[in-house]
């Protein structure tokens, strides 16, 4: 065998691995002969985790219950289908792009901001600007609104009459299966806050006390951010959101117009420096070629 070895490896890697052996072998030895003081720092570990062992295994049996059944319950962001539920919940988006005639965007905004207020929307943000074609600039706005899912049909066919829809696209997102879990979820988590609170009044070590009060803040405090979660989701699937945005027809006459003298003068200057470019090229040649014909018509003389 350790002839095999040796043609296999070198002396310094047969050293090397030797070393190794004898590392692994002290080590094995040095942990057989302790073992039963790492047996006792193991059970002092765990008795410092359980301040008392009769609320700490009700804790411990709570917890592995409840996060039991929060993995089954706990919202999956996969997984918003939920088939058997025939009450949807379902979030939109749309996006709609239209073009007024030249003159009228003043027109076409007043006329959604008309459509905004009468039908109880809300615009969160709007960005009016011109587009820099120098003589004929046009107008462009982009908005931002928040409509009623229940409006929202009509609401868009009132944008549509703003002006030619140049596109229009919209995004649905069935979420019925999330917003189910959230519920369920909250309601695991508000048990589990009452099987806290019914054993904070039971407790009779001080320490104890502090502990489920600590757990019980916890636990309020995850009910809000959940109860909070399911409140957004509620006003996503409330109210649609639909950009929007409007710009004036760009003129005919746009990008036509006579060369200024100052880019005349540029034309002549990079021409000519094209041209001193090419003539100091070709020079190098020339030279080249002329003692290239001289020699060859003096050697005809001879």
């Amino acid at each position: 065998m350790f002839v095999v070895i040796e043609t296999l490896f070198n002396p310094l890697t047969l050293k090397l691995f030797e070393v190794m052996l004898m590392s692994i072998k002290k080590q094995l030895k040095s942990l057989k002969d302790n073992w039963l003081l790492i047996l006792a720092v193991i059970v002092i570990l765990a008795a410092m985790n359980t301040s008392s062992p009769l609320l700490g295994g009700k804790l411990a049996g709570l917890d592995m219950q409840m996060e039991s059944a929060m993995f089954r319950g706990a919202p999956s962001p996969q997984g918003d289908f939920a088939p058997e539920v025939e009450e949807r919940k379902v979030t939109k988006t749309a996006g709609l792009s239209s073009e007024v005639k030249r003159g009228t965007f003043e027109i076409a905004e007043q006329k959604l901001k008309s459509i905004v207020s009468s039908t109880g929307s809300f615009i969160l943000n709007e960005n009016v600007y011109e587009r820099d074609t120098e003589s004929f600039p046009t107008k462009v706005g982009s908005y931002t609104l928040k409509v009623e899912t229940a409006k929202y049909d009509s609401i868009v066919s009132q944008l549509r009459g703003l002006g030619e829809v140049k596109s229009f696209n919209e995004n649905l997102q069935d979420v019925t299966e999330r917003y189910l879990d959230y519920e369920t979820e909250i309601q695991l988590e508000k048990d589990r806050l009452a099987r806290y609170e019914a054993m904070y009044l039971e407790a009779d070590k001080v320490e104890d006390k502090i502990d489920l009060n600590d757990r019980i803040f916890d636990q309020e405090r995850r009910i809000k951010v959940l109860e909070e979660s399911l409140e957004n989701l509620d006003k996503r699937i409330d109210y649609t959101t639909v950009y929007l945005s409007i710009s004036e027809k760009p003129s005919g006459y746009a990008g036509i117009a006579f060369v200024k003298f100052s880019g005349l003068i540029r034309s002549l200057v990079s021409s000519i420096n094209s041209l001193l470019s090419l003539l100091f090229m070709v020079l190098p040649w020339a030279v080249v070629i002329a003692i290239v014909w001289g020699v060859l018509r003096v050697t005809r003389k001879r």
